[in-house]
């Protein structure tokens, strides 16, 4: 048996301007045939885990297409389009095909098709008939859309935020695709999709609510006849019809069972709905906090989200610090590549006043502004050989800049925007974590997996921003309403 594998990532921020262009594509992951395997065999990525489970369950893992992009503002038409004709092309040349394991992202929207995904995985349907088995994963910041449900016959979303179990659930979708092939489960999936939007602040699943949702979600694997099941909490930053919260059964070809049990979780969910609004803290709360509390202390800059889209080069927290002498020495990483510049230019244990970030927009702080010593320049290159958020192991954040102000604030300058996925941007760079009163990592939780093992507390501050933990900060269109919490009396 021959099964294809395709992947096509992107988590798109409507409240971003700028475009996701193909050029973005290309900058970060942009595969097709051997390249695939080549890119993923090894990932802590659920790609990673097709081969793996393929591996494990003597099936021919058949690499196809692969393309992601880091989250950003929604895909434009001409390169969502081109993607298309490139898979396309790739599936052309994959030989015949048994089946097909697929990773959506879940939350890609495209300038002509908002419900990207639903649209790619039902053009894979069309082409494929009605009895190929389509099996997929998805992250757990998904809006699932029916037209996903319909056009795989299940969908297995990520049970762990940080994502560090992403290769585990690819190892899941493979070994049911090959009990799937061998005729011993007919995968039959169910959905129900709450009008509720869960505040980013409380998707830890570590830590109740969540907590609490995906041990009821646990023990319900134990009923019999249930194949898998999935908890998925929604990406808030996308204004699309299908944004919000869903759950998912997949059953032993019994439609019935998987709706009735995803109905029946569905409403716990819901009734437990006022746990998921968000407890926010402010910039000057959350200094107020730190100032109480031994370091390193993580502040987590929410509203500046780089894994939510945002533009890295958001400054709040920076003026913050500024104004909080007594919390240096502090560490913060900034997008800049006209500082970067600069700073190469002046060359390392030189003096250099300069304006650092805030250049993207309006909405992440003003410039900020100082006398600096240019501490190092390095490639930005670098390695993670632990299981992160985003399953990946080799990172490239463009030429960066180190430079110190004579207060104790170390700003971490680079090309590219950089999630903050491991300490190693750091170490990488000549740089103890240990050293430092106050990190900011700009993230909500998928940073934690990198930085609790440094920091002795976490905080979670409310910056503003297009990823800003507020969504009344937010103008909403095409999202569905009544919705709660934005309308406090819906129903569902």
């Amino acid at each position: 048996m021959r099964v294809g594998i395709i992947a096509l990532m992107q988590e798109s921020n409507t409240f971003i301007a700028a475009p996701t262009t193909f050029a973005h594509f290309e900058d970060d992951l942009l595969v097709e045939g051997d390249a695939v395997r080549a890119r993923f065999a090894d990932a802590h990525h659920e790609v990673g885990g097709f081969f793996a489970g393929l591996a494990l369950e003597k099936l021919d893992a058949v690499p196809i297409f692969a393309a992601r992009a880091l989250p950003y503002g929604i895909v434009a038409a001409e390169a969502f389009d081109a993607l298309l004709t490139r898979m396309d092309a790739a599936i052309d040349h994959a030989g015949p095909l048994d089946a097909l394991l697929v990773a959506p992202h879940g939350a890609t929207v495209a300038a002509n098709h908002p419900d990207a995904d639903g649209y790619w995985l039902s053009r894979l349907r069309r082409r494929f008939g009605k009895r190929f088995p389509i099996i997929g994963t998805l992250d757990l910041h998904a809006n699932v859309s029916a037209a996903m449900t319909s056009a795989c016959d299940a969908l297995i979303a990520y049970r762990s935020n940080p994502h560090l179990d992403q290769r585990q659930r690819g190892i899941d979708a493979a070994r049911l695709m090959a009990r799937t092939l061998r005729g011993e489960v007919r995968p039959t999936m169910a959905a129900a999709f709450l009008p509720l939007a869960v505040n980013i602040e409380r998707q830890l699943s570590a830590e109740s609510p969540c907590r609490d949702v995906y041990d009821t979600a646990d023990r319900m694997l134990a009923v019999r006849g249930v194949l898998s099941n999935s908890v998925v909490l929604g990406f808030p930053y996308a204004d699309v019809a299908e944004m919000g919260a869903s759950a998912i059964v997949v059953t032993d070809n019994d439609f019935s069972q998987a709706e009735a049990l995803v109905t029946e979780f569905a409403q716990y969910w819901w009734d437990c709905r006022e746990q998921f609004v968000g407890k926010l803290i402010s910039i000057d709360d959350a200094m107020r906090k730190a100032s109480t509390l031994e370091g390193p202390i993580t502040l987590l800059d929410m509203g500046d989200n780089i894994g939510g889209g945002s533009p890295a080069d958001g400054t709040e927290l920076a003026h913050a610090l500024a104004r909080n002498p007594g919390l240096a020495p502090a560490f913060v990483s900034l997008a800049d590549p006209d500082a970067v510049r600069q700073a190469a230019q002046a060359s390392v244990g030189a003096s250099i006043r300069l304006a650092v970030g805030g250049k993207t927009d309006d909405r992440h702080g003003s410039p900020f502004t100082a006398d600096f010593v240019v501490r190092g320049l390095y490639d930005g290159k670098f390695q993670e050989s632990q299981p992160r958020h985003g399953g990946f192991s080799r990172f490239d954040q463009g030429p960066t800049a180190v430079v110190e102000t004579a207060a104790g604030l170390t700003i971490m300058l680079t090309t590219k925007r950089m999630v903050p996925f491991s300490i190693k941007q750091l170490t990488s760079c000549g740089l103890d974590p240990a050293r430092f009163r106050v990190l900011v990592a700009k993230g909500v939780h998928a940073p934690v997996a990198a930085y609790a093992p440094v920091s002795k507390h976490l905080i979670r501050v409310d910056t503003p921003g297009v990823t800003t933990a507020d969504l009344s900060r937010l103008e909403y269109h095409r999202r569905r309403r009544p919705m709660f919490p934005f309308e406090a009396d819906a129903a569902w």
